[in-house]
């Protein structure tokens, strides 16, 4: 995994700085996680400031798990300055089906900004994608809709990267398709966990000079060999969030392999 390693090195050497406007509830793991892999997280949610944050930083996130007016006006000041100046911009639309309010948002945000990288659960890019599916809250739900061809359907019609996470992962450009297996149980009982996610896979877009599809295959192959290796040594959830955030530290290129990739569509390996 030769690119891999020099995105992992290079994002531990430039330790990018990442912008996120995110929610109450993970902040504090989502900065803890971004320090342990090796980038520098900074939560600037007022508008006062979000746009000159963004400037500054190496990418934004923007998470809509807690929502309120004033946020959404934060983010697309954010937005509009990350893109002014070039940087990956991620949108993390936690439960985007789950009120009207939520969906509302989501669209405002899609209409108003460029993003690089949607990245959701199943449900959550159903809901965008306007397809049927059994959305529970933030929960990925169930549902009998290809959520491949609507994950595809986001990426074309928002000219952005789309990621599917769950048992196993696909990220999108609308044409080219990457399945990536791994992870474990454990992650899905971690608050914060997918949140987390969507901030390293902004880190991992920030340091990349090639291919963002195949970037973001990577960072997502590098989460769930993460969590493989934290649930190895844990008895449950509460240790397994230790442990995962020490292997965030300690992880290196080659603990993670090939077989963790199945490309599709005319993806290139």
């Amino acid at each position: 995994m030769t690119r891999q390693h020099t995105i992992l090195t290079e994002l531990r050497q430039t330790n990018p700085l990442v912008h996120c406007i995110t929610n109450i509830v993970v902040a504090n793991f989502q900065a803890n996680g971004l320090l342990a892999l090796g980038a520098s997280p900074i939560m600037a949610d007022s508008l006062e400031e979000a746009a000159d944050v963004a400037a500054i930083s190496s990418c934004t996130l923007l998470n809509i798990g807690t929502l309120d007016p004033s946020t959404v006006d934060s983010m697309i000041a954010a937005g509009k300055s990350a893109v002014q100046h070039g940087h990956p911009l991620v949108l993390d639309p936690v439960g985007a089906g789950a009120t009207r309010y939520r969906q509302r948002t989501v669209n405002h945000l899609l209409n108003a900004l460029d993003f690089t990288l949607i990245r959701g659960n199943a449900g959550e890019i159903a809901a965008i994608a306007g397809v049927e599916w059994n959305a529970r809250g933030v929960d990925a739900g169930s549902g009998d809709s290809d959520i491949t061809d609507a994950a595809k359907r986001v990426a074309r019609l928002n000219t952005c990267l789309v990621a599917v996470t769950g048992e196993t992962d696909l990220v999108t450009d609308g044409e080219r398709v990457i399945r990536i297996s791994g992870g474990h149980e454990f992650m899905s009982l971690v608050t914060g966990s997918g949140c987390l996610l969507s901030a390293v896979m902004g880190a991992f877009l920030a340091t990349s000079n090639g291919d963002t599809l195949q970037t973001a295959a990577e960072s997502l192959a590098f989460y769930k060999k993460s969590g493989e290796i934290a649930a190895e040594q844990s008895f449950g959830p509460g240790d397994f969030a230790m442990n995962f955030l020490n292997t965030l530290h300690s992880i290196e290129s080659q603990d993670i392999t090939d077989d963790h990739f199945q490309y599709e569509q005319g993806a290139i390996s």
